[in-house]
């Protein structure tokens, strides 16, 4: 979702054929702030991102501090399925 705005102002029909509520285990990736994403991934779902302030570096570097990476991401979908 490029734009939470944007998906926000989409018409309710188009934002369920996107994102149907019935889905409650959805797992956001975020690589800012990820207080946006809560709405989004049900009472069941995770979001993967950052809960501080960011940091200075090369992202890769970035990436893993703050457990953005492919298997945090796989250990998450796994774990909530």
């Amino acid at each position: 979702m490029p734009s939470t705005e944007l998906f926000d102002a989409q018409s309710n029909e188009y934002r369920e054929s996107v994102l149907p509520n019935s889905f409650d285990k959805v797992v956001a990736v975020e690589a800012g702030s990820k207080q946006m994403w809560y709405k989004y991934v049900g009472k069941k779902g995770e979001v993967i991102g950052m809960d501080s302030f960011g940091a200075s570096a090369p992202y890769k570097t970035l990436y893993e501090k703050f457990g953005i990476t492919a298997q945090k991401i796989a250990d998450t979908v796994k774990s909530i399925l």
